[in-house]
Order: C-alpha cells, then sequence, then structure tokens
C-alpha cells in the first residue's frame, strides 16, 4: 500500500476523499499534544507506517502535512489512522506527529457543507463560481473542504518553507476561526522553485507569499492586479503571488543582481518555474510576472491548474 500511495503522490494527485453529508457541528476539541512514534522491534506494523508517511512528503520531499476531510475511507486511510489515530479522520483541526526526524500533520478538514449562506460561523467566506451551475471542468470544481484555522495553529507547517498562515486571506483580522482551502501541489511546486532557485545561484532564504488563498468573497472585491477574475485560481487554494525576500524587507530582491529591482527580477523565479515544470509536468499550471507600484513590489503568480498558462512582462 505504501508503493501504490507514494504513485499516487509522485503523480501530483490528491487522494479522492469522500465526505459525510451535513455533519453536525462538533464542539471544538482540546489541543491535541503531538505524538512521538519511534519505530522498535515490538511494533513490527510501524516500519510499513513510516514507509507511507516517507511517500507523503511530496516530490520536493518537504511537504509536513497532509489535508483530507472528515469521515474519509480511501487508500492510505488505515495506515493514517494507524500514525495519528482512528478519531484524527472524524475530529477537524491539526494532528501532529513527530517521528525520529521530522514533524508531520495530519489536518483533517470540515467538509464544504459546512459552509452555510456564504459562512463558516462568523467567517464569510461567499460563493465559488460554479457552485451553482457545476463546471464541467475539474479544475473549477468545488473545494473538499476547509481547514479551520486557529490562532494557535496558524504556525503549523505545512512543508519545510510554509506555514498555514502563509496562505491565509487578508481579511477579518480579528475573527477566529478562519478557513482556509490549499492544495499541496502548490505547496511542493514552491519548495521545487526554492531549490531550483538555489540550484541555479539565487540564494533564497525565504520565498514570500504576498497573497494565497483568497475567499470568494473577498476576490470579488479586488485585490490587486488581476483581481475579482470570476475563475482566480487563488480561490481554489492552488495559487500564490511570491516574491524573494531574504532580508525582511517586504519587496522582492534584486535576484538578477543588475542594481534594480524591477518585473525582471520576477522573471527570475518564472524561469524556475519553467524549470520545475520541464521535470514534473504533473505539477503544469500558469505563471503570471508582475511589475511593482506604490503598494508593493514586483511578484510571481504561482499556481498549479493543471494546465499550462502564462502572461505578463516577458
Amino acid at each position: 500500500m505504501a508503493s501504490i500511495a507514494f504513485v499516487g503522490v509522485a503523480a501530483g494527485a490528491s487522494f479522492e476523499l469522500d465526505e459525510h453529508p451535513d455533519l453536525p457541528k462538533a464542539a471544538a476539541p482540546a489541543p491535541v499534544a503531538p505524538v512521538m512514534i519511534t519505530s522498535t522491534a515490538a511494533a513490527p506494523a510501524k516500519p510499513m507506517a513510516f514507509a507511507f508517511l516517507d511517500s507523503l512528503v511530496g516530490l520536493s520531499g518537504k511537504l509536513r502535512a497532509r489535508f483530507v476531510a472528515t469521515g474519509s475511507a480511501t487508500l492510505g486511510i488505515p495506515i493514517l489512522a494507524q500514525l495519528f489515530g482512528d478519531s484524527a479522520l472524524d475530529i477537524p483541526g491539526v494532528h501532529p506527529l513527530m517521528d525520529a526526524t521530522r514533524s508531520f500533520s495530519l489536518i483533517t478538514m470540515l467538509p464544504f457543507s459546512a459552509k452555510h449562506a456564504g459562512r463558516i460561523g462568523s467567517y464569510h467566506i461567499g460563493n465559488w463560481p460554479h457552485e451553482k451551475h457545476p463546471s464541467s471542468s475539474l479544475e473549477y470544481a468545488n473545494p473538499n473542504g476547509f481547514i479551520e484555522v486557529t490562532a494557535q495553529n496558524e504556525s503549523t507547517y505545512v512543508s519545510e518553507h510554509f506555514r498555514l498562515s502563509d496562505f491565509l486571506t487578508h481579511d477579518q483580522q480579528d475573527t477566529w476561526p478562519k478557513y482556509l482551502v490549499l492544495n499541496e501541489r502548490l505547496v511542493d511546486k514552491l519548495e521545487l522553485v526554492i531549490e531550483d532557485l538555489n540550484a541555479h545561484g539565487v540564494h533564497v532564504e525565504h520565498l514570500a507569499v504576498m497573497s494565497g488563498f483568497r475567499t470568494p468573497e473577498y476576490n470579488r472585491q479586488g485585490v490587486g492586479e488581476g483581481g475579482r477574475a470570476r475563475d482566480s485560481r487563488h480561490q481554489y487554494g492552488d495559487a500564490a503571488d511570491v516574491y524573494v525576500d531574504n532580508n525582511g524587507s517586504g519587496r522582492m530582491n534584486d535576484l538578477n543582481h543588475d542594481g534594480r529591482i524591477d518585473s525582471r527580477d520576477a522573471k527570475v523565479i518564472r524561469d524556475a518555474v519553467d524549470r520545475v515544470e520541464a521535470a514534473h509536468p504533473e505539477l503544469v499550471g500558469g505563471v503570471g510576472v508582475y511589475r511593482g507600484n506604490s503598494m508593493h513590489g514586483p511578484f510571481a503568480h504561482v499556481d498549479a491548474r493543471g494546465v499550462r498558462a502564462r502572461w505578463g512582462r516577458s
């Protein structure tokens, strides 16, 4: 089973997850302490479980979380239950585990049906473009579910360089919990872009996410260049606007070392995405290059929509 699961992850595919319809709202679970598990001779099944865990780290080898919807029943779930406990698959939230070498979290999502009248609780989300009239394209299907992000779990690493908080919509600052849609393929792709940039002489300590997930309601208001795009990939959790910011300035660094910071630095990121997609066509998607303005510096839009798309200044 572990080897089969690895094929699925290596192909850039997410598990197909079933959902319980209209699950009753459960009381918020108490914080779960990380579970420490080490492989011993007394537990013969654990080596297989940890081999399965190794298969979940993505093409980059740097993913640190797996997202599943409540009530999931699919390939690999028995081993996930063995690693994280049976209740972890039914209780929405972050369920951390640590083996001898790294941390990893099972993040159980609320089902899409938890959204009512455009919100979950007091958090406004809105409605997806094809919610009432489903699109024939799987890329525009409604999300599988929502990650519940709290002030306590927002710092959870989803990969070596990225946390849940990096991808949250930039509104409703004082509203908790917040709800996030995030695709593991995007996170995996961003990690590969960092790896590629470093391999090509562009030192990257911090790839900043200027805009990650945008709720349909927030996207409809128009945010930045490309705002109000009805089918914006940001609404589907597989897009991020990024720039390299090693010095914490909040702006793009001079990546091509020409003494200027402009769209040509964003093009350096685009070139890295081109190389990543050539090596991993299962992560194909869009790249847009954007100039800076009075509000922000130049940046690159990166997504994993499943088809190639390019736009912006060359």
